[in-house]
């Protein structure tokens, strides 16, 4: 008087097909995708952000150093002399201890900031993503060049 194993287990408890396994691991395969794709997406505007946010902060100590002593750091110069006074060209009279930033940062793909002036106006902008002037999406120009 022996039970066969599927009498004992009983018809609900035999557990799953391949087929029901493969449509699970499908659609967590799926889910995962939508995820990175979206996570993509946000760090690339984050990038972005940052990138905006340095220039933003870049242009208040240019501001800053016009206003200080009328003009901007030539091209030769560079955003350096916003850490310490430059040593060529039109040396600053009145530099502040300390300069107008900490450090020039580099933009969030890690590439430096362009900029150049002739003293009386500026060009400052990072190339975005792949580093070169143009481009769209991700790969567009951040700029941050001066009106005057």
């Amino acid at each position: 008087m022996t039970k066969t194993m599927r009498e004992r287990l009983g018809e609900s408890e035999r557990g799953f097909t391949l087929i029901e396994l493969m449509v699970v691991i499908l659609i967590i395969g799926l889910l995962a995708t939508i995820v990175v794709q979206n996570l993509r997406g946000a760090t690339d505007k984050a990038k972005r952000i940052k990138a905006e946010a340095d220039i933003s902060a870049l242009k208040t100590a240019l501001d800053r150093y016009y206003l200080d002593n009328g003009s901007y750091p030539t091209s030769d110069q560079g955003l350096p002399a916003l850490v310490s006074a430059p040593t060529n060209g039109k040396v600053p009279a009145d530099y502040p201890d300390g300069g107008y930033i900490e450090k020039v940062p580099n933009d969030p793909w890690n590439t430096p900031y362009f900029y150049q002036s002739d003293g009386n106006s500026y060009v400052l902008k990072s190339y975005g993503a792949d580093g070169v002037e143009g481009g769209t999406g991700k790969n567009a120009d951040i700029d941050g060049s001066s009106s005057s």
